[in-house]
């Protein structure tokens, strides 16, 4: 049987991307700044939104984990920005930036054996950290699967 920290650590594992998916520091840089605002033909998304509704999201359930001062969303308002692209190159590398400092959190917060992977999580009494994490993976890993899908029909992914 393995411990609960090598659990742990397996589940960090995942959440960074990488095993059964493409990590997103993988590939993001690989998309030039001119082509995050562009919605491929057929598709009613831009890379830029894709990657914003997986910060969001990601960035709610930790918010929800950890802030007492957490209150829910719209949905779907709320998860998806109102525009295709970022107002300047500088808000793109902030909204990286603070996709991965929010990553780390999560990471930071998952290896903290203080934090029970089964009890409920601070804003809620059914679900447990364990579910929360396991939520942030799956979600992470099909709008993945967007991202590179939408660098490839704008020639920028050939992997």
């Amino acid at each position: 049987m393995i411990s609960d920290k090598e659990s742990r650590k397996q589940l960090v594992a995942h959440l960074e991307g990488g095993l059964a998916y493409a990590s997103i520091e993988s590939f993001i840089d690989a998309i030039p700044f001119g082509k995050i605002r562009k919605r491929p033909s057929g598709l009613p998304y831009s890379f830029y939104e894709v990657f914003f509704h997986i910060w969001f999201a990601q960035k709610d359930i930790l918010d929800y984990i950890n802030s007492p001062e957490y209150s829910p969303k719209e949905w779907p308002t709320d998860y998806w920005p109102d525009v295709p692209e970022p107002a300047s190159e500088e808000e793109w590398e902030d909204l990286k930036a603070n996709y991965f400092e929010d990553r780390k959190l999560l990471k930071d917060h998952l290896l903290n054996e203080e934090f029970d992977l089964g009890q409920p999580v601070l804003n809620s009494q059914d679900h447990t950290l364990l579910r929360e994490i396991l939520l942030v993976i799956e979600h992470t890993a099909y709008h993945t699967g967007q991202l590179l899908l939408i660098q490839r029909l704008l020639g920028v992914y050939d992997n």
